[in-house]
């Protein structure tokens, strides 16, 4: 049969990784649609627009079902 021990760790561990990258200097990031959104000119750039993109998503669907019956 087979157990976990104690000291196993969780099926919850979950491991993320950075969806900021560079490129020649100019900053991007990954999305979960498996795009790659950018140049931006410096990280804090590329942050900013990460947080703007998810808005734009958000209100997308939003948009999306309250036009649905």
């Amino acid at each position: 049969m087979l157990g976990q021990r104690a000291i196993d760790p969780g099926p919850d561990v979950h491991y993320r990784s950075d969806r900021i990258s560079s490129v020649n200097g100019q900053y991007f990031f990954s999305t979960r649609e498996g795009t790659l959104e950018g140049p931006y000119f410096t990280r804090v750039d590329a942050e900013h627009q990460i947080e703007r993109y998810v808005q734009r998503m958000i209100q997308s669907h939003q948009l999306i079902e309250s036009r649905a019956f």
